[in-house]
């Protein structure tokens, strides 16, 4: 095989020294792949490229004008108080003009992946297909970078339309290790986001909620691999997700409600450009100051 696709004007030879497709847009990756090359699958294409494959299949998602702009509301709430369940939920946005019954606010809850964060007494009902992982984070200090690790879901709101965000985090340095977007809930792009985060270090624990994404055997069969200790829910989950709840609040009030994606790639730019600027520049006050990446990288 000579080609890993032919589109316009390039080619890639997939041996000797690949050429630098960092400075190349999604737009433009998207064009060399090539679905009929029986000699490499699309993922190998993606990898080789450096392309998410949920971006190759993106199509926004057929919501009407109204129920998306509720979406977007409730969104918003979420993100200043994830606490908020159904009930709660509607009552808020009653208050705000919205005349909607629990029953919507628990669907529109339900696609857009949002269930209220705090301590119960009875987890979620799971598949039985899926094996109970114990919670291992009782009374557990992390104090050293690659000892926890812990993920999550949240929307991304677009002008017609919407996405999944997931990211991946050190509990220690606050560091960002990978992220991937979607337009479904399916767990392929949160096995990308694994994936690619595991090229760069191995936790000791990984830290989940009992969702399906993260229960799959596809992705726990990862972390076996490893040999990587895993960890999902347990009566502490209101702390755990602090992590990822304070980065979701980050992400939408500093990069996705200042801004108004249309497309995909407008999204993914943006985002990029952020979780850049979040791990490299942004100080956090609870790392004494320093940036994500300048405590993840200390010696």
């Amino acid at each position: 095989m000579s080609y890993i696709a032919k589109s316009e004007n390039y080619e890639w030879k997939t041996s000797g020294i690949k050429k630098n497709l960092s400075s190349f847009e999604v737009k433009e990756k998207i064009k060399m792949i090539d679905k009929d090359n029986k000699n490499m699958s699309i993922r190998e294409q993606c990898n080789y490229i450096g392309l998410n494959r949920s971006t190759l299949y993106y199509e926004q998602r057929p919501v009407s004008a109204e129920t998306l702009k509720i979406m977007n509301k409730i969104d918003e709430i979420y993100t200043d108080f994830p606490v908020y369940g159904t009930r709660r939920m509607g009552k808020e946005l009653n208050k705000q003009g919205i005349i909607i019954g629990r029953d919507r606010v628990r669907t529109l809850m339900n696609l857009m992946g949002l269930e209220a964060i705090y301590p119960k007494k009875k987890l979620s009902t799971n598949s039985p297909n899926h094996k109970k992982y114990p919670y291992l984070l009782d009374n557990v200090m992390v104090e050293r970078k690659n000892q926890v690790w812990s993920t999550d879901i949240t929307y991304i709101r677009m002008r017609k339309g919407f996405l999944y965000l997931v990211a991946i985090i050190d509990w220690y340095s606050r560091y960002v290790l990978s992220w991937r977007l979607s337009n479904s809930l399916d767990a392929s792009f949160c096995i990308e986001a694994l994936e690619e985060a595991l090229k760069k270090a191995c936790p000791e624990i990984f830290n989940t909620d009992q969702v399906s994404q993260f229960t799959s055997d596809d992705f726990t069969s990862i972390l076996q691999k490893y040999n990587i200790k895993i960890s999902m829910d347990g009566r502490g989950r209101m702390y755990d997700n602090i992590f990822s709840e304070r980065l979701w609040r980050t992400v939408k009030y500093e990069e996705v409600y200042l801004k108004d994606y249309g497309i995909y790639e407008e999204a993914y730019e943006g985002l990029n450009t952020f979780f850049c600027k979040y791990n490299n520049r942004r100080l956090h006050q609870s790392l004494d100051y320093k940036t994500p990446y300048e405590v993840y990288n200390a010696k």
